[in-house]
């Protein structure tokens, strides 16, 4: 009798879990294929992998199957009404068993418009928060939450490089290759490494010499004395 009281509640605790969580937004266990973890800031966002409709977003992430045998994907996008659409290239399959995260930042759709022609947006993903980012040398903010967005014109003369910087990290800076569109983002990436620390320069032979002669005139003086 204890054991059927206590297996009841075992499947009742699970069935809560189930029924809090989407099941989009739940972990995959076990099968014989990878998942995309589509991670996006708008939820009821659609994903699309080559043009194929794959599911909505819930809860910050959509998981999507892929089998390790079948033809790899290219591209995905994820758009939502009165949002700017994002689109993404697929660079990695996922092994058996294994999630690979793919990322989409979308923007409203009808920001203040600028004097000036369209804007687009470069979104730069950093790893460590309030570092420094600049575009061909001109400063653009700081991260936050390791993100920093840039509004940028499309019309304007397009930037060449981005440079990440922060205080005890090596700079990053990379070639800016995309551009985009009007009402378009373009996501950029930066790993920043921690410095090495300084190391003071040795002492040049001359100096050391000097150093040795003053040490033995004091050692000699203090014998006399």
């Amino acid at each position: 009798m204890q054991n059927a009281v206590r297996n009841l509640l075992v499947f009742s605790l699970i069935a809560c879990f189930l029924i809090v969580l989407p099941s989009s937004a739940q972990p995959p266990v076990g099968g014989d294929n990878g998942w995309y973890a589509v991670n996006c800031n708008v939820n009821g966002a659609d994903v699309y992998f080559d043009d194929e409709y794959k599911g909505t977003i819930e809860s910050g992430v959509l998981y999507v199957p892929v089998y390790t045998t079948g033809a790899p994907y290219q591209t995905f996008r994820v758009e939502k009404d009165g949002y700017t659409t994002h689109y993404g290239d697929v660079t990695s399959v996922p092994g058996k068993g294994e999630v690979f995260d793919l990322y989409a930042t979308l923007n409203p759709a009808a920001p203040p418009a600028p004097i000036g022609g369209d804007v687009g947006w470069y979104t730069v993903h950093v790893n460590v928060d309030g570092a420094t980012v600049q575009f061909d040398n001109e400063v653009k903010g700081t991260t936050s939450q390791g993100v920093l967005t840039v509004q940028v014109y499309v019309t304007g003369t397009p930037y060449q490089t981005y440079t990440v910087t922060k205080e005890g990290y090596l700079p990053y800076t990379a070639a800016i290759n995309q551009y985009p569109a009007a009402g378009e983002t373009v996501d950029l990436h930066a790993d920043l490494s921690t410095a090495p620390p300084t190391q003071q320069a040795p002492l040049s032979p001359a100096l050391a010499g000097a150093a040795l002669l003053i040490a033995g005139l004091v050692l000699v003086a203090g014998r006399k004395n």
